[in-house]
This record gives C-alpha cells, sequence and structure tokens, in this order.
C-alpha cells in the first residue's frame, strides 16, 4: 500500500527531525502566547502592560527579518535555526525561574518579548530556505501543508489548551517552564539533522556568476559585513521588482492583509457581541472554526499534485476565499459565521501551502532567504495597520459595509493582479509538474532555459 502523498515527506529521517523540530516550536509558542497573559495579570499588570510586550515582539521581528533573510542566504540555515531555539529556551527559561521565585518585572517580559520578536524574524526565512534541502521537489507540496495543518492546531489550539491546563494544575511560571523546555526539544530535533551547505554553495560554478548579478567577486568579498548584508538585503528587492509573478502576488497578498486582518481580529467579536448576543464562547467557536479550516484546507491541498495553473488557483483562493467575510454583516447566527471563518480559513491556508512551495521552487536557491523574509515582512507591516484602521472604518461606515468590503475588494484586486501579472502565460512558460516538463519539445526547452538564464542574470 502507497503512502499518501502528504505524508510521503515524513519518510525521509532528516525531514522527520525538522518536523519534530517545528512541532515543538509551535506548542512553545502557543503555550506562551496564553501564559504571558496570565503571567502579566498575576504580577498586577493589565492591557497596557500586555501592549507593551505585544509590541515588542512585534518590533523584534520587524527589526531582524529582512536581515534574517539575508543571513539564510550566506549562513547553513540549520545553524541559524539552532541559535533560534537556544536563546529562546534560555531567555524563556531565565523569565520562567524568575516566575517561579516570586521576582518577575513587566521589564523583563518586554526584554524577552523583544529578544523572542528577533528570534522569530530568524526563524521563518532560514526555514522556508532550509526545507528544499531537506525534502525533494516533488515532495515539497506535502511538507508545507504539514507545516500549514500544524501551525493552527498545535499553536492556536494544542498549545493554548496545554497552557491553560498548566496554570490551573500549578502558575504560569510552570506554563513557561515548560514553554523553554520546548524549545531544549526542537534544538535538540536540529542537532539531529545533517549539516547541509548553503544552497547557493551547490550551484555550479558557471551559474555563481550570473547569480551574482556581475558584481565582481573581489569587490564583494572587500565590502565590510554589515553593509554585505545590506546589499543583500537590496538585491531581494531588486529580484522582487523585476519579477512580474512575485511583485504581482506580494503586492495582492500586502492589500489582501491590510483589508482582511484587521475586520477579522478586531470586529468580529463586536458582531458576536452586538448582532448575534454572544461572548467568549462563540468568539472561541469562531476562531477554532477558522483554525480547523485552515488545516484542513492545508491538508487537502498536500494529498494533491501541484496544480499546473498554480499561480491562477493560488490567487483565485485567496481573492475567492475572502468571499464569506461579507456573511459577518450579514447574519445575526453564530453557526453561519462558523462556517464562513472555516471557509476562510481553508482557502487562505490552501493558498499559502501552494505559495511556500512555489517559492521553493521558482525563487534561484541563493535568493529564497531573502524573498521568503519580503514575505514575512509583509505580513508583520501591514498588520498592525490593517488593526488600527479596522476600529474607525467599523464606526464610520458600519460592520456591514466594512465586511463587505473586505469580502469583495480581494476578489477585484486578485484577478487585477493575475491579468496585470500576465500570470497565466507565466505559468505555463514555467511548469512545475515534472510530467509537464518532460513533455516539453525541444523548442520550449530551449525557451524556458533562456528565461531561466534570464532570471539568474537579473538576480
Amino acid at each position: 500500500m502507497s503512502t499518501p502523498r502528504a505524508l510521503r515527506p515524513l519518510r525521509n529521517p532528516a525531514y522527520r527531525w525538522l518536523a519534530a523540530a517545528l512541532v515543538s516550536s509551535l506548542v512553545g509558542s502557543g503555550i506562551w502566547m496564553v501564559a504571558l497573559v496570565w503571567q502579566i495579570v498575576a504580577i498586577g499588570g493589565g492591557a497596557a502592560e500586555l501592549s507593551l510586550v505585544a509590541g515588542a515582539s512585534a518590533i523584534g521581528m520587524l527589526l531582524t527579518t529582512l536581515l534574517g533573510g539575508a543571513l539564510a542566504d550566506r549562513i547553513p540555515q540549520r545553524r541559524i535555526l539552532l541559535v533560534v531555539e537556544v536563546v529562546r529556551a534560555a531567555s524563556v527559561g531565565f523569565v520562567a525561574l524568575t516566575s517561579l521565585t516570586g521576582g518577575l518585572a513587566v521589564w523583563q517580559l518586554v526584554a524577552v518579548a523583544l529578544v523572542g520578536g528577533v528570534m522569530a524574524g530568524l526563524y521563518y526565512p532560514a526555514y522556508s530556505a532550509l526545507l528544499p534541502s531537506v525534502v525533494p521537489e516533488d515532495q515539497l507540496l506535502a511538507a508545507n501543508g504539514f507545516e500549514g495543518m500544524a501551525r493552527p492546531v498545535l499553536m492556536q489550539a494544542g498549545g493554548p489548551a496545554l497552557a491553560s491546563a498548566l496554570i490551573a494544575i500549578s502558575s504560569p511560571g510552570a506554563a513557561l517552564a515548560v514553554t523553554a523546555l520546548t524549545g531544549v526539544v526542537a534544538a535538540v530535533c536540529i542537532l539531529k539533522l545533517p549539516e547541509t551547505p548553503v544552497r547557493a554553495e551547490q550551484v555550479a560554478p558557471e551559474q555563481a556568476g550570473a547569480q551574482q548579478g556581475g558584481h565582481d567577486s573581489a569587490t564583494a568579498e572587500q565590502r565590510h559585513p554589515a553593509i554585505a548584508l545590506l546589499v543583500d538585503v537590496r538585491e531581494g528587492f531588486v529580484y522582487m521588482v523585476r519579477t512580474p509573478w512575485l511583485l504581482g502576488t506580494l503586492t495582492f497578498a500586502s492589500l489582501l492583509i491590510l483589508l482582511i486582518m484587521g475586520p477579522f481580529e478586531v470586529l468580529v467579536p463586536f458582531v458576536i457581541k452586538d448582532t448575534a448576543g454572544g461572548g467568549p464562547e462563540e468568539h472561541a467557536l469562531i476562531l477554532a472554526a477558522f483554525g480547523i479550516g485552515g488545516a484542513v484546507g492545508s491538508m487537502v491541498v498536500a494529498s494533491l499534485k501541484l496544480p499546473r495553473r498554480y499561480l491562477t488557483v493560488m490567487n483565485l483562493l485567496w481573492a475567492f476565499g475572502c468571499l464569506p467575510l461579507a456573511v459577518f454583516g450579514l447574519t445575526d447566527q453564530i453557526w453561519v459565521m462558523a462556517i464562513a471563518a472555516f471557509a476562510v480559513g481553508a482557502a487562505f491556508n490552501g493558498g499559502v501551502v501552494i505559495w511556500g512551495t512555489l517559492l521553493q521552487r521558482r525563487v534561484p536557491p541563493h535568493m529564497l532567504g531573502r524573498v521568503s523574509s519580503l514575505d514575512f515582512f509583509v505580513s508583520l507591516a501591514f498588520m498592525p495597520v490593517s488593526m488600527a484602521f479596522a476600529g474607525p472604518a467599523g464606526e464610520s461606515l458600519g460592520l456591514p459595509v466594512v465586511f463587505l468590503i473586505a469580502g469583495i475588494a480581494p476578489l477585484v484586486i486578485g484577478l487585477v493582479a493575475i491579468i496585470a501579472a500576465r500570470m497565466t502565460r507565466d505559468e505555463i512558460a514555467h511548469p512545475l509538474d515534472a510530467d509537464d516538463e518532460d513533455a516539453l519539445d525541444a523548442d520550449d526547452e530551449a525557451t524556458l532555459d533562456a528565461a531561466r538564464d534570464e532570471v539568474f542574470a537579473v538576480a
């Protein structure tokens, strides 16, 4: 009996260790989110202190995400992940010990949250750049699907549930101690991974010069390391601007986050309370439906072959997947809202699985860390802006209008992005299905090789 497509990466011992490290890290993040709140309450803090700590984490991520991508293209990603987990375990372990001994202050939580944000900014680009070195190309979709399934299940459900149990049995300090322990477990799993060179080092020598954009290698070696990193970040932006499918998708994703995250995070609770007469339990149900939808959507996409029209399918999943948000402005029934949240989560995460696979297969290896960091940076930069505008927009326009805009506008923007970036032509010219690529005739292969050479030359 053959192994289901979604589970095939787990036959790879190296990926099993990487997946175990990811699982441990996600559980730790879920515990931290809940333990942090009740730890602040336990030391006499409130909403202002929680905002301060959360803000420190966000600042840390914004400061390091782009540099994290440059580092992931220069340093073996396994080492970056190992440093991240060790620092996380040590810093959270410190606040756990301080909490259990009764000497914890808010400023210490702020400092650890800032460190955690810095580490998070380094983690995602390194993980995304490492994955293609661990699993073969035809299993990347399944591996990304596993991450898409594990993130909502563990970070939004399993981790918080474990934190609640630990706090009920013992204290927030005990939950923080278990968070630190998950970092230790993740670090041990990463140590089990084989050391792999940076993927740019695996490129054939004749391609290396083209991939560096014609820069003189001697000049590059004479740069100060800090200047070299900034130049690397700049090259990532240049590659994005000169790559239509990438620029079009990131622009669409930026506007998508701007339009939907604020209404979903900020206004949905008020719809539940004021329109449906619900409370915290109903809010938790809606969030759970969104998370379960995300897990199901991820696993469904991971169980299928990558679509031949991968750019079109991905962007349409996001575009049409936002339509159910309009339901929140049109109904007072919780069960209808739950179905809508499930549908949004399934479509959004299904598209994300294709997106992660697309980056890992189409972006040149020496650029993958930087492009992944740009993707992460977009999410970080536009999310707080969306949340800041959601409240005033809800008060001035009314909740039904805001949710109608959040549901319909992404569909229009997505269609414009597909057309403007000529994605339907691009995905046919660059097939990612092995059977399709093998079927190309000689002329098509020559055209495809020329396009790839042009991408390397641009980079």
